[in-house]
C-alpha cells in the first residue's frame, strides 16, 4: 500500500485572514479564511488542520469521549497545535490562572471576566501544545499553527468578545475543567517531528514543515497532509509533523 495526498478544503471564520502564506490557496472572496481542513479517509480517528488568525478565537471548550457520545458525537475532541508562525506578543490561552467552581466559571463567562481568568502564554515558531478535552482555551492573534485533533466537529463557546455567535454555556460549563492545564494522563494520540527518514505505520497523517524529502517516492511539499495506508516510509531530508491515534 502506499500513502495518500489528502484533499485541502478551505474554511471560512470570523477571526480568519484575507491574506494566507505562499504555498495555501488564497481566499476567492471578501470573506477571511481561517482554518485549512485536510479530509481524512472514512471515518479516521484524527483530522489535521491550518490555522491562521489575525484574531482572537473565542473561548471554547470540547467534551470528552464519554460527554461526547452522550450527545451522539462518535468521540470527543483532543487536540494539539504546532506553531509555525507567530507575530510578537501572540500568545495562546490554556487553562485557568487559577481553580474556580462551575457557578463562578459560568458567571466569568457571562460578564466577560473569564478573559483574566485564562492563562495566556506567549507562543513563538516551534511550540508544540496538547489540550486535552475539558481544557478551557483560546486561540490568539497573529498565529499560524498545525492543528491536530480527534475526528469530530464540536465546540461549546463559553465567551466570543461580543461577537454575535451564538455561545453554548450550559454544554461548556457541564465539560470543562475549570482550573489549570495538566497533561493527559493517556493522550489520545501523540504528535512528533520527525527528520530523519524511517518507516510509518498505517493510519499515521504526515504534515510536511518545509518541501523536502519523500514518503514512498512521493515528493513532500509544505501545505500538504498524507495518510498512510497500511505502511509507509520517509525518505531524504524530511521535516514533517507525524500524527498517530494512541
Amino acid at each position: 500500500m502506499a500513502a495518500r495526498r489528502l484533499r485541502a478544503r478551505p474554511v471560512e471564520r470570523v477571526w480568519g485572514r484575507r491574506h494566507l502564506p505562499p504555498g495555501f490557496p488564497q481566499p476567492p472572496g471578501d470573506e477571511p479564511i481561517g482554518e485549512i481542513w485536510f479530509e481524512p479517509p472514512g471515518d479516521a480517528e484524527l483530522l489535521v488542520k491550518y490555522l491562521f488568525t489575525s484574531e482572537r478565537l473565542s473561548i471554547q471548550v470540547h467534551p470528552d469521549d464519554a460527554a461526547a457520545r452522550a450527545q451522539g458525537y462518535p468521540r470527543g475532541k483532543d487536540e494539539a497545535w504546532f506553531v509555525i508562525d507567530a507575530e510578537p506578543g501572540a500568545v495562546i490561552g490554556l487553562g485557568l490562572t487559577r481553580a474556580i467552581s462551575r457557578e463562578a466559571l459560568r458567571q466569568a463567562a457571562l460578564d466577560g471576566s473569564i478573559e483574566g481568568l485564562l492563562d495566556w502564554r506567549p507562543v513563538a515558531k516551534g511550540d508544540l501544545l496538547y489540550s486535552p478535552a475539558g481544557t478551557i482555551h483560546a486561540i490568539g492573534a497573529g498565529i499560524a499553527l498545525v492543528e491536530v485533533q480527534q475526528n469530530v466537529d464540536v465546540t461549546y463557546r463559553l465567551y466570543d468578545y461580543g461577537r454575535p455567535r451564538e455561545l453554548h454555556l450550559d454544554d461548556a460549563v457541564a465539560v470543562a475543567k475549570p482550573g489549570p492545564w495538566s497533561p493527559p494522563s493517556e493522550p489520545v494520540f501523540t504528535l512528533e517531528r520527525l527528520t530523519a527518514p524511517g518507516g510509518l505505520s498505517d493510519g499515521a497523517l504526515v504534515v510536511p514543515l518545509r518541501s523536502a524529502g519523500a514518503i514512498d517516492g512521493e515528493a513532500l511539499v509544505a501545505g500538504s497532509v498524507w495518510s498512510v495506508i497500511g505502511s509507509g516510509t520517509l525518505s531524504g531530508g524530511v521535516d514533517a509533523l507525524v500524527a498517530r491515534s494512541a
